[in-house]
């Protein structure tokens, strides 16, 4: 089992799990304390955690800040891809489409997934795989998705 995620499901599992795990993997990427996410789901395939709407990470006009919302996205990405990728092989972000299509008024759920057989395709010298990923309001309104690509290669040695 993936590190990630064999340390998810040791601290998922205690009395406030979710928010060790949380502040574990902020640890690791220090960038992403940013935003204190709050994962929720983690599993091979899919994550999703959750940023708070606090003035910290507002823009000028009180909603969450576009470069929160994206760094939330990476950050559950991330998570994911440890927890998908199979031994042999590495990941690296090699860019990130995105649409803003609504106020981020409330707190934010971002998701990322993707599907068994995106890691498991053909490597040769590497192959872009596309993660989906989203924002969703308290309300279920989506107020952010797109698209982050990864380069996957064979890990040297392997």
């Amino acid at each position: 089992m993936p590190a990630v995620l064999d340390l998810w499901k040791k601290t998922s599992a205690l009395p406030l799990g979710d928010r060790l795990f949380s502040l574990a993997f902020s640890q690791k990427a220090p960038y992403f304390a940013s935003i204190r996410p709050r994962f929720t789901v983690l599993e091979p395939h899919r994550a999703e955690l959750v940023i708070r709407k606090r003035r910290r990470v507002h823009n000028h006009i009180g909603t969450l800040h576009a470069i929160a919302l994206c760094n939330g996205l990476e950050a559950a990405m991330g998570a994911m891809a440890e927890a998908s990728i199979p031994r042999e092989r590495r990941w690296i972000p090699k860019g990130m489409e995105v649409s803003y299509t609504a106020k981020a008024d409330s707190d934010v759920t971002c998701i990322a997934e993707t599907d068994p057989e995106q890691w498991t395709a053909e490597v040769g010298d590497g192959y872009d795989l596309p993660v989906r990923v989203r924002g969703v309001r308290a309300d279920g309104t989506v107020v952010i998705e797109g698209t982050i690509r990864l380069w996957v290669t064979e890990k040297r040695g392997a």
